[in-house]
């Protein structure tokens, strides 16, 4: 399983509701970091599947969720557990890097 698309209707239930640890990575289309974080965001759904699950939300399509979690720039990745946010990256952040966050939080 890959990313989940996530927009202010399925926010709720696609990632509040999951037990485990979320990432939420908020880009943008026009965005050439945005478009290098996602395939790693992608890739690391998939090896990570039973332990995490990761959202993409692009800004256009969920300017509520965006200004919810006050996101100024993106990319920004924003980590949740148990429905709070317990941690958040802003800009393109190496895979390895990204790895470590996510051990650190499981």
């Amino acid at each position: 399983m890959g990313m989940i698309e996530i927009d202010d209707q399925n926010f709720e239930t696609s990632l509040l509701g999951s037990e485990k640890l979320a990432l939420l990575d908020f880009g943008g289309q026009w965005c050439q970091p945005c478009k290098k974080l996602e395939p790693v965001l992608s890739e690391l759904a998939g090896e990570y599947q039973d332990r995490i699950v990761i959202g993409h939300c692009d800004v256009a399509k969920g300017q509520k969720l965006a200004a919810r979690y006050g996101v100024m720039g993106v990319p920004t990745v924003i980590f949740l557990k148990g429905g709070q946010e317990i941690d958040r990256f802003i800009g393109l952040m190496p895979r390895q890097k990204i790895v470590e966050k996510i051990e650190s939080h499981l």
